[in-house]
Formats: structure tokens, C-alpha cells, sequence
């Protein structure tokens, strides 16, 4: 069950990854980072959460809970 869990957050994690590097391109955005230096906080906070996601889901997939036989 562990592992079907850390499929979905690696998944759910992929999607805000993708949203990021769409945030990350729209003409809004690069024309904020040209003026400020700075992307917005949307941005930000769907790579910073899509890579967490990613590591966490993934560490869940491959280790998740471990029985002793």
C-alpha cells in the first residue's frame, strides 16, 4: 500500500513540476524576472513542491514500509 502511495505523490509531484516550467515560460513571468529579478511566488512554490513531491514519492515507492520476514 506504501508503494501505491508514493506512485501517486511521485505523480502528483511530476504534474507540479510541469505546471513550475509552464509558470516558469509564460510571457508574464519572464517579463517579471527581466524587471525584478525575481519569479513569482507561484512559480517558486510549484517547483519547490513538485521536486519535494518527487523525492518524497519516489523514496516511498522504492522504500516504503519494510517487513521483517
Amino acid at each position: 500500500m506504501t508503494n501505491i502511495i508514493g506512485l501517486v505523490v511521485l505523480a502528483v509531484g511530476a504534474v507540479l513540476l510541469y505546471f513550475g516550467y509552464q509558470a516558469y515560460n509564460a510571457p508574464g513571468d519572464q517579463l517579471l524576472t527581466a524587471v525584478t529579478g525575481s519569479h513569482t511566488d507561484n512559480t517558486v512554490i510549484y517547483i519547490v513542491a513538485g521536486a519535494a513531491a518527487v523525492v518524497g514519492g519516489a523514496s516511498l515507492a522504492l522504500f516504503g514500509r519494510r517487513t521483517a520476514s
